[in-house]
């Protein structure tokens, strides 16, 4: 019987010693604020498109401006015939979106101040 009670404590106590490494039975606090908060880089554009005639042509354009590394939304309107577009600068740019919507057969062009 002490035997069983031995094994079942150093169990007991392997869990709780395993959780706690792990961060979930005494979770660590969160780092300190450095006073700046961290900045995501992101930009807006809105494109105008052409020769969208039927409601097969928004998702062709949708995904061909999503296929860009670092765009990260695509929302297109087949009525005003626009895309708004979010995407990281740094990973790409209103030239290599707007090439992919025209190699896709919809050309486009950035609208300034659009965003």
């Amino acid at each position: 019987m002490k035997r069983t009670i031995m094994i079942s404590a150093a169990v007991l106590g392997l869990g709780v010693t395993g959780l706690a490494a792990a961060g979930l039975l005494f979770p660590s606090p969160a780092p300190a604020a450095t006073g700046q908060a961290a900045v995501v880089a992101e930009r807006r554009a809105t494109f105008a498109i052409q020769n969208m005639t039927c409601a097969l042509c928004p998702v062709t354009v949708r995904r061909a401006m999503e296929g860009v590394e670092g765009v990260k939304s695509v929302s297109v309107d087949f009525d005003a015939k626009t895309a708004a577009v979010v995407f990281d600068p740094s990973k790409t740019n209103v030239t290599a979106i707007a090439a992919a919507s025209t190699n896709a057969g919809y050309p486009a062009r950035a609208i300034p101040g659009g965003s």
